[in-house]
């Protein structure tokens, strides 16, 4: 079967503000995020691909223009499947507020019960995205054969829960995993079992470096923004939405 190329949107306004941006309209890729676009390209550029989906959301189609403006050739297809999460009334709030609601508890330590007021439950997102690409998989090999390969640009709750699925770990196991801004992810599909080949790759190792201490006003920004570092740091708790990236 075909394999996979899962691409998270590049860092976005929203990332960088430490909101929750779910489907609120208007959140694009910043500076940051712009850039790593834009490399997205030549990151790609020995992997043949017979096809490009999007999550319907701006910062995904921001993402690929670089890549579809290298390949105009490039069948470019949108399935609101894999758009992100519906937060309901979390969207568009600080994460840093997020954290002290009771629900955040569930979500950390048992997704598979979480469901967002006003939205919908984090098993109900991860369903829908593997109905997307198990659809996907089949349509692609079927019009280009076993070994095509394709990519989906999505977000990182929906990638992290495609992941779970692939490597058979119950979604309460998720937030075990982190895929930062503009990462790829790769994941080969046979009939027997999926194959998990690359996860949350940039190519740059330097957030794994040890962090030089920091001023308490700059502890109390970083809460804000939720990078990986933050996260990792307070409590183990995973960044809901995926995290800003490294710095």
């Amino acid at each position: 079967m075909a394999t996979l190329i899962l691409v998270r949107h590049g860092r976005s306004t929203a990332n960088t503000a430490g909101l929750l941006a779910g489907w609120t309209p208007g959140v694009a890729l910043d500076e940051r995020g712009t850039e790593q676009a834009a490399e997205l390209p030549s990151r790609l550029a020995a992997v043949p691909l017979a096809a490009a989906v999007s999550s319907p959301l701006q910062r995904c189609r921001e993402t690929l223009a670089p890549l579809l403006a290298a390949r105009p050739e490039l069948a470019l297809h949108t399935d609101d499947r894999i758009g992100e999460c519906h937060y309901g009334d979390w969207s568009n709030r600080k994460l840093s507020e997020l954290s002290d609601e009771p629900l955040m508890k569930i979500v950390q330590q048992h997704p598979s019960a979480a469901a967002f007021p006003g939205g919908e439950s984090m098993r109900a997102m991860q369903a829908r995205a593997v109905d997307a690409v198990r659809e996907w998989n089949a349509r692609i090999e079927e019009e280009h054969g076993s070994d095509a390969v394709f990519l989906m640009c999505s977000h990182g709750d929906i990638i992290k829960s495609l992941v779970a699925d692939a490597l058979g770990m119950h979604l309460d196991l998720f937030q075990r995993i982190h895929v930062d801004p503009c990462s790829v992810t790769a994941v080969r599909y046979t009939p027997t079992r999926p194959f998990l080949l690359r996860l949350g790759d940039t190519g740059d190792f330097g957030s794994l470096a040890p962090r030089p201490a920091r001023a308490p006003e700059a502890d109390a920004a970083a809460a804000d923004t939720q990078t990986f570092e933050s996260a990792t740091e307070d409590g183990g708790n995973a960044v809901v939405g995926g995290g800003a990236g490294a710095a």
